[in-house]
């Protein structure tokens, strides 16, 4: 048996990452058999002028639109005994349609992997992680398997019941550093409110190209969208309502005039924020390729490190704080740039 996707609409997995989990999804709880089936459907005249994915969805209200037009797309799918592969389709009365359902790479995604999680506090609510890079946070397009959602299915049996398994935020794949994940539907819930509040601290470190240009810090209060150029990249907006609200302080711990040492701290969490604020001011992040950064130091990953997280408990509202040392690679990293990491005292100054 193999999970099936959740029952909501697909939509960029950027986005869907990025956006706070506080209601409303689905966990992949039901299950489809392994075998393919095939089913014959025919549109009726209350079809007629609908696309194929949403008859589709009407038809067979057990499984996700996204699932089935998944299956169109893999060409599953006929309609008149001809293969169809677009999912936007215009319908007749009277249309027959043919689907074999199949276990799509996405229907396979949701299921327990074995992992070491690197876990840095956990108790009946919550757990905090440290996350290595490489490791990717949501299973998505070409990381079906493998992630830290596959990884949390297997740690608790009560992450099956938990939307994307409890994950509240996320951190890139190549970002290395702390994460929240919420073990049950209240700790997810108040967690999904307090990020939203801003009422969760999160303290980055990073390694800039240099020289640095804007003094001891600054704060960039700069609205981001998806890079209507690249849909990969997010990118800095103008205008009136473009883009989403975004900010982060930069302050300087350290610099040569090739390299800069940055503590930052998040406002708000958008996709890619601080690699894209940085990128903006002119300061790449050391071997961040995707905004203009140069692999240098011995590093082929974005110099990012997610070092400190400070809440109250989601349910019991104890204060807790939690750091997280720079991985082998950052460090050896800034000692070949020859900056000076202070691991005990560098978050005070952005702590308030």
């Amino acid at each position: 048996m193999v999970s099936r996707p959740f029952r909501q609409e697909q939509e960029d997995v950027q986005d869907v990452a990025e956006e706070i989990i506080s209601t409303g999804s689905l966990c992949a709880v039901d299950e489809i058999e392994q075998a393919s089936e095939r089913r014959t459907l025919r549109a009726d005249a209350a079809h007629h002028g609908e696309r194929l994915d949403r008859v589709l969805a009407l038809l067979l209200p057990e499984f996700s639109r996204a699932y089935l037009q998944q299956h169109v797309s893999d060409g599953n799918v006929q309609l008149n005994q001809r293969v169809v592969l677009k999912p936007a389709t215009k319908l007749r009365a009277g249309d027959v349609i043919d689907i074999e359902l199949r276990p799509t790479a996405q229907a396979q995604a949701f299921v327990p992997e074995a992992m070491a999680l690197d876990v840095v506090f956990e108790d009946a609510d919550l757990m905090v992680v440290n996350k290595p890079a490489g490791l990717v946070v949501h299973p998505a397009a070409g990381n079906w398997s493998g992630t830290l959602l596959n990884g949390l299915l297997a740690h608790h049996a009560g992450a099956a019941r938990l939307p994307r398994a409890g994950i509240v935020h996320r951190l890139d794949k190549d970002t290395s550093g702390l994460m929240l994940v919420g073990k049950s539907q209240r700790a997810v819930d108040a967690l999904g409110r307090m990020i939203a509040a801003r009422e969760v601290q999160r303290l980055y470190l990073a390694l800039a190209h240099g020289p640095w240009r804007h003094g001891g810090g600054l704060l960039v209060d700069q609205p981001m969208a998806r890079d209507s150029r690249n849909r990969l990249r997010m990118a800095v907006v103008r205008g009136e309502g473009a883009g989403k609200p975004a900010q982060t302080r930069f302050l300087v711990l350290d610099q040569t005039p090739r390299h800069v040492l940055l503590a930052c701290k998040l406002h708000t969490g958008r996709t890619h924020q601080i690699r894209v604020h940085a990128a903006w001011l002119g300061q790449p992040l050391v071997a961040d390729v995707l905004y203009g950064g140069r692999p240098d130091l011995g590093l082929s990953r974005q110099a990012l490190h997610a070092h400190r997280l400070s809440l109250a408990h989601p349910v019991t509202g104890d204060t807790l704080c939690f750091d997280c040392p720079p991985p082998a690679d950052l460090l050896a990293a800034i000692t070949a740039a020859d900056l000076q990491y202070n691991g005990a005292t560098w978050w005070q100054a952005l702590a308030s």
